[in-house]
């Protein structure tokens, strides 16, 4: 005698189906639409040109097109930051260039003496006439 089931569920093998019974999809009929009063308004807006969306779509597809957004996400901060950097370094070096000048021909005008002063002002009207 076997042993009587818990659950209703006991039995893990799938119940048999009759090969004769074919599961077939019968749809209902739709209605008839509903007949408008008035023709609907169609409602286009026209503009100058379509936005050109060639880049994002080839940029966001499949592929190589994602790994072009994700190295513009990546790469495009560290480009604007290391332009930056060389923009301040080569700043400062003119800056450091500026004042080494000025104080070079402060020095010289100042321990020259007149043949110095006569110098810097020929320096000055030669450069004056070359404009």
């Amino acid at each position: 005698m076997s042993t009587p089931r818990r659950y209703q569920f006991d039995n893990q093998l799938p119940v048999p189906r009759n090969p004769d019974q074919q599961l077939v999809y019968r749809p209902e009929p739709l209605g008839a639409p509903a007949p408008f009063e008035q023709p609907p308004m169609v409602v286009q807006h026209i503009h100058q040109a379509p936005p050109d969306r060639t880049v994002q779509r080839v940029a966001l597809g499949a592929g190589a097109g994602g790994g072009a957004v994700a190295a513009g996400v990546y790469f495009g901060p560290l480009l604007v930051g290391s332009l930056t950097a060389i923009a301040a370094n080569l700043a400062l070096l003119a800056f450091i260039a500026a004042v080494g000048t000025w104080g070079v021909v402060t020095v010289v005008r100042s321990v020259g003496g007149p043949d110095g002063k006569a110098a810097a002002e020929n320096l000055g009207k030669a450069r004056r006439k070359r404009r």
